[in-house]
């Protein structure tokens, strides 16, 4: 697996679920603790150790939300 840093920028994340459909590895979810000055469930990755970098979460993200880089 490759080292990645995906980051999700909280407060613009409208938690449409789109990224959580998206993951073919399933890792990301809605906050179920959190919620952003909106009152939306942000995303979330679960296991940031299984992310594959496909960018599937970042390029169905509405609002370009989602940052990913490999290390």
């Amino acid at each position: 697996m490759a080292n990645v840093n995906l980051t999700i920028d909280a407060e613009r994340c409208k938690g449409c679920g789109l990224c959580v459909r998206a993951c073919p590895k399933k890792i990301m979810s809605l906050s179920k603790t959190k919620l952003n000055s909106k009152g939306y469930r942000p995303s979330e990755v679960t296991e940031p150790e299984k992310c594959v970098a496909c960018a599937s979460c970042a390029l169905t993200c509405p609002d370009s939300v989602i940052t990913i880089v490999k290390l």
